[in-house]
């Protein structure tokens, strides 16, 4: 029998960063593999996912190849470069997930999925640019835990809970996990795939296998290539953030801010009630 496949589809967190080994990163999901099989039986592990992807990356770049591979487990990571964007849809975002999903689905391979924390309180941004960015990424969150139940997937809830508040858990930029958080990822995982029967290694070690950087490694990395990842986001983003800032406090000041997350609300449904009418077979 073939060793088992795994495949990682996503962006900077399943690519690794925030978890270096030598000159690369390694990341939740290369130590998930790790414990997927017996020793003796080692998967086969390929990462296609890169900085900065969003769901368009994932559906015309990533799946593709990942089909061609015929993996048996996929994990399918996405979505907060999207609400980073001034371009973020969920309509959009809905639309490409539902089609990723399905077609890993269609080739029966087991689909893992998590919902994840919203970048605005993670960089601890003030009150009105941090709730539109939360309010993006619990729409995001929404649709994913809903296509994951239409779909079957393994899902993981990764958005809350004590270790989202756990500074050792955080890598010096406050947005990636360290080691010790990729660790954490990777064990939820691999315990809920162990009570579906498909982990049936040694689950990964809980405790970091390195030193975690010094405080002039991590200032170092953070004037370096921390800041040119702040310079592109901002370029793209920063516009239309102090644009939904502005509307925040607008309505903050009229005491209307609950129809910026009924309007948000009502979006995602409308995102979800699109998917199901076209999944209704046409009537002559």
């Amino acid at each position: 029998m073939r060793p088992l496949r795994f495949v990682a589809l996503g962006d900077s967190l399943t690519e690794g960063v925030g978890d270096p080994v030598g000159d690369s990163w390694r990341g939740w999901a290369a130590l998930l593999a790790g414990g997927l099989a017996p020793a003796q039986a080692t998967a086969e592990f390929t990462n296609l996912s890169f900085s900065g992807a969003q769901t368009r990356d994932v559906l015309e770049r990533q799946t593709p190849a990942a089909l061609d591979l015929r993996p048996d487990v996929v994990s399918v990571v996405i979505g907060v470069n999207d609400t980073l964007r001034y371009t973020f849809d969920i309509h959009a975002v809905a639309a490409r997930l539902d089609k990723v999903y399905a077609a890993f689905r269609a080739q029966g391979a087991v689909l893992l999925t998590a919902c994840l924390p919203d970048p605005g309180s993670m960089l601890r941004l003030p009150g009105a640019l941090a709730r539109p960015l939360a309010r993006r990424q619990r729409a995001v969150n929404t649709v994913v835990h809903a296509l994951s139940e239409r779909h079957g997937a393994v899902h993981l809830h990764a958005e809350g809970g004590d270790w989202i508040q756990d500074r050792s858990m955080w890598s010096a930029d406050r947005l990636h996990p360290g080691e010790r958080g990729h660790r954490q990822l990777a064990l939820r995982f691999h315990a809920l795939l162990a009570e579906e029967g498909v982990a049936t290694g040694t689950a990964p070690a809980a405790e970091p296998e390195f030193a975690p950087p010094t405080r002039s490694a991590s200032l170092w990395w953070l004037a370096t290539a921390g800041t040119g990842w702040v310079a592109r986001r901002c370029t793209d983003l920063l516009p239309q953030l102090l644009t939904l800032a502005a509307a925040e406090v607008r309505h903050k000041a009229r005491g209307t801010s609950a129809r910026l997350d009924l309007s948000a609300s009502h979006a995602v449904a409308s995102a979800l009630a699109a998917l199901s009418v076209a999944e209704q077979p046409d009537v002559a």
